[in-house]
């Protein structure tokens, strides 16, 4: 039947119109910004899942920040052990050839007193960022944060820690490696960093020798587990990127438009309206028909 009060095909027609203008209009918003989820709206799930995911990756990202000071601040600490040892074994020299018949000792204990300065100055000067792991500064274990588990709101979340126990090379008590080495069988411990003419005396100079070979063992027993710690910082590093780019993807994969089919359904959209349109024309002039009926 035909009506002049209702055409039923010009409804049709308009709303499958408006549903095309609906889908085109969503498919234009995921060209322009790039995403298939752009608010809780669209989908409230996966959204959250998504910010959920964006908020770790930010941590992580602070906590890479973090483990690169770490390395940092441990690459300085093996440079002053390696430049310590170096001056203790010039020390360790210095004091073998005060033993020889004939030596200047004044020279030779001047040259010391000048290596015990260079002690103190490269272990003061091993600072990054405020932090020094050898003069007694920081308590032991020192503690770089080196991961995040997060607990969802359900569970606690962690914060996992490298530690590094620090050994002090000079600290105020005057305990350290270099202050108070003393070897297995030696009388008495010697401070490297203030020799004296006491510490090559005959009945000494045996066991200040000893007292060096102490010290260098420990200097080299701290560097290898200041190496050990820098290697875990690196590793721990390079799994956080590995995470990061993985939480990436991951989002991506949640919210991100897929530009290939976004392109290919606009125009598939922008015909459909085209078509539509001439529909819904069409249909109107279904009652300019019915007029030709009273002429």
């Amino acid at each position: 039947m035909a009506s002049i009060l209702v055409n039923p095909s010009a409804i049709t027609a308009l709303q499958s119109l408006r549903n095309t203008q609906s889908a085109l209009n969503t498919t234009q918003k995921e060209i322009s910004t790039g995403l298939k989820i752009s608010s809780a709206a669209e989908n409230a799930s996966t959204w959250a899942i998504a910010e959920s995911m964006k908020s770790d990756k930010g941590v992580l990202s602070t906590i890479s920040d973090s483990l690169s000071g770490a390395k940092s601040v441990l690459n300085v600490a093996t440079a002053a052990v390696k430049s310590a040892i170096s001056v203790m074994n010039d020390i360790k020299n210095a004091v073998a050839q005060a033993q020889q018949p004939g030596a200047d000792q004044a020279k030779i204990l001047t040259s010391l007193q000048q290596l015990g300065s260079q002690l103190s100055s490269v272990v003061s000067s091993a600072t990054f960022t405020g932090l020094n792991v050898t003069d007694g500064s920081l308590t032991s274990p020192v503690s770089f944060i080196a991961s995040y588990n997060n607990g969802g709101g359900t569970a606690a979340s962690v914060v996992g820690t490298i530690d590094l126990t620090v050994t002090d090379l000079i600290n105020t008590g005057g305990t350290g490696i270099l202050e108070a080495a003393q070897a297995t069988g030696s009388t008495a411990a010697t401070d490297f960093t203030g020799l004296t003419a006491a510490d090559l005396a005959a009945a000494t100079i045996a066991d200040t020798l000893s007292n060096a070979d102490k010290a260098i063992a420990d200097l080299t027993t701290y560097a290898a587990e200041i190496g050990a710690t820098v290697a875990r910082v690196s590793q721990q590093n390079e799994f956080i990127d590995t995470m990061k780019d993985a939480l990436t993807t991951g989002v991506s994969s949640l919210v991100d438009a897929d530009m290939n089919e976004a392109s290919t359904r606009l125009q598939a959209l922008q015909t459909q309206q085209q078509l539509g349109v001439q529909s819904l024309s069409i249909a109107n002039q279904n009652a300019q028909m019915i007029l030709k009926l009273f002429q």
